[in-house]
């Protein structure tokens, strides 16, 4: 389990998180939601030690904070960054096998699930990732922090930039997630695909938690959403 108290983080002088409490049990979905600039980017950035921060981030009782990110992912955190980051002179199937863990054991996922999860990618195995659409590129990261066998995988914004099909498709996807045992914290900004697949949600708000509750309470809290949520 992932338990957050009281985290503060900083970029230079700029206080950004301002005392997040949060926490995620094995195998569920939990959505971190808000306006850009909420500061729930910042949030998973510092619980994968890319951020300096400063409180308690615990994972099954172990602190991580100030950690190296190598070894928070060697703990079984996975983090697919907005970004993306993908290698682009190295192809696809050569970037999957990037996100193994040296020496691991096999884990749950191998490359024939990452195929069969997303067909495009086995039709484009051999295919330099630089050369490849924004939204494919996005589900090769995924698929690559998959490798690395995550017990808990933090998403940024997977859906942005993506098609309305693809979006689904990726719902279903973090369904498949959970199913096979994996907690999920997803920073989302389309309300719709994360009320459908998550069993919390946060809201965010200048670097404090705003709400916390089911998808159910926060359809109904008029107020944080409004207030919170719609531009």
């Amino acid at each position: 389990m992932l338990k957050i108290q009281n985290l503060h983080a900083f970029y230079g002088k700029s206080h950004i998180l301002h005392g997040v409490d949060m926490e995620v049990n094995p195998g569920e979905i939990v959505s971190l939601l808000g306006r850009n600039g909420s500061g729930r980017s910042t949030t998973i950035k510092t619980i994968m030690g890319l951020v300096d921060g400063h409180g308690s981030v615990k994972w099954n009782d172990k602190e991580l904070l100030g950690s190296k990110p190598y070894d928070i992912a060697r703990h079984g955190l996975g983090y697919v960054p907005e970004s993306r980051d993908v290698f682009p002179k190295l192809t696809v199937e050569q970037n999957l096998l990037l996100g193994q863990k040296g020496g691991q054991k096999q884990g749950r996922w191998s490359l024939d699930d990452m195929y069969q999860m997303f067909p495009r990618l086995k039709e484009r195995q051999h295919t330099e990732a630089g050369v490849m659409s924004g939204g494919e590129q996005q589900m090769l990261t995924l698929c690559r922090t998959l490798m690395g066998d995550p017990d808990l995988i933090m998403i940024d914004e997977p859906t942005e930039g993506l098609a309305p099909k693809i979006v689904e498709l990726v719902g279903e996807y973090l369904q498949e997630l959970k199913k096979r045992g994996l907690a999920v914290l997803l920073v989302e900004q389309k309300l719709t695909i994360a009320l459908d697949i998550s069993q919390r949600c946060y809201v965010m708000g200048h670097g404090e938690v705003v709400f916390h509750g089911t998808p159910d309470e926060l359809r109904a809290d008029q107020y944080v959403r409004r207030e919170w949520l719609e531009v």
